[in-house]
């Protein structure tokens, strides 16, 4: 059951970041995105259920080819109901990229350095 739940989630979040991608023509090339390998590698660790887990190796791999300030730019309310964005921040922290304090996405600031 659980694996359902996974794969309904995954397809979810799959539908939302694609029609992301149509109505803003060009984020996938504004942003060196690929939508369907960020979500096939890296869903299960941004979702807004369950716990803040490391990232996996490919999910990392993904993740380290992002412009994530420029994602940032098009998260909408609709994405924040199933990505959560304080696991986003802490993915890209895993994988060894730098978010700045202060970078909006969202309606989620990035804090400041504890």
């Amino acid at each position: 059951m659980a694996s359902s739940s996974f794969h309904f989630l995954s397809l979810a979040m799959l539908v939302i970041v694609s029609t992301l991608w149509v109505e803003y023509a060009g984020v996938s090339a504004q942003c060196e995105l690929s939508i369907p390998r960020l979500v096939s590698q890296c869903s299960e660790y941004v979702r807004v259920s369950g716990p803040e887990i490391p990232p996996s190796k490919d999910c990392c791999n993904v993740v380290q080819n992002l412009d994530i300030p420029c994602l940032c730019k098009y998260v909408t309310p609709q994405v924040e109901q199933l990505v959560s964005m304080e696991k986003v921040v802490f993915v890209a922290k895993s994988c060894g990229l730098t978010v700045q304090p202060g970078t909006k996405c969202g309606s989620f600031v990035v804090p400041p350095l504890a």
